[in-house]
């Protein structure tokens, strides 16, 4: 399963599959991007095997320029990645795919978050990921606060990932201090 209804909470087992679409969806970036993109990765839940994850793609980009994606964001919207200017995420830019974002439907199927190729933003994205892959029992942790989260917050996604928040800052101090 790919896509969730915009705003809605639900997690869905590991598929294989979202490997394969995060490849595929890197492949199209590049195209697009060429070397605006210093490294793209797969990140977030459904980049972790064995844990459930909301079904989206998330795809981080590192850029030496955020002027040069933005130069991009026509070409970006042709290959259906959509400009989402967003003033509280600071230290990056988004784009979304999915039916919500081209007008046929209303599910968010991707998020690509494009960061500084030297920033804290992409050095977590990087690490976080990395340690639940390299510490199962911080992932199973995760993933269990997660379906606490989904259980409490269906339809408000804000609030599910507001209250991850503290859980992922010590992961993110604990992979700080380990070597993966």
């Amino acid at each position: 399963m790919l896509g969730l209804k915009r705003g809605t909470v639900a997690l869905c087992p590991h598929e294989k599959a979202w490997a394969r679409e995060a490849q595929n969806t890197i492949l199209r970036l590049k195209a697009i991007l060429g070397d605006t993109a210093a490294d793209m990765q797969h990140v977030g839940s459904t980049a972790v095997p064995g844990i459930k994850a909301k079904p989206i793609i998330d795809i981080a980009v590192a850029t030496d320029d955020f002027n040069n994606v933005l130069a991009l964001t026509d070409e970006l919207q042709a290959g259906g990645f959509y400009y989402r200017p967003k003033t509280e995420l600071g230290g990056q830019l988004l784009f979304a795919c999915g039916s919500y974002y081209d007008g046929t439907g209303d599910e968010q199927t991707h998020f690509i978050h494009v960061v500084r190729s030297d920033s804290k933003e992409w050095t977590d994205y990087i690490n976080f990921r990395d340690y639940l892959i390299a510490t199962p029992a911080a992932a199973k942790e995760y993933e269990a606060l997660k379906v606490f989260l989904a259980r409490q917050t269906p339809t408000a996604r804000e609030i599910y990932t507001r209250k991850k928040h503290d859980f992922i800052t010590r992961t993110l101090q604990k992979a700080a201090q380990t070597k993966i």
